[in-house]
């Protein structure tokens, strides 16, 4: 049998990606904070709301949590993030 010689190099082709407009203001908007369910990923949380809410005048937050840090966020959450929230925040912590 011959040698097989793999190479380690990515060959793929990645274009630039086009990122979403930025909000001009947070001020009456609806944020949505998606705990990626790390340990203490809530009380970091948590402590964003609060900041949210009381200097950037977020009108309302939307919490979703994923059920395990490697499990991919169900498609349902996604859309309804994606609808209801004018930005969200998928945060983690250790």
């Amino acid at each position: 049998m011959g040698e097989i010689f793999l190479d380690p190099t990515d060959k793929v082709e990645r274009g630039e990606k086009a990122f979403a407009p930025r909000l001009d203001t947070l001020a009456g908007k609806t944020v949505g904070l998606l705990d990626i369910n790390k340990a203490k990923g809530s009380f970091f949380l948590d402590r964003l709301e609060e900041m949210l809410r009381e200097q950037y005048g977020v009108k309302e937050v939307l919490r979703r949590k994923k059920t395990s840090p490697g499990r991919l966020v169900p498609e349902t959450v996604k859309a309804e993030l994606r609808e209801k929230c004018d930005a969200v925040i998928e945060a983690l912590s250790d």
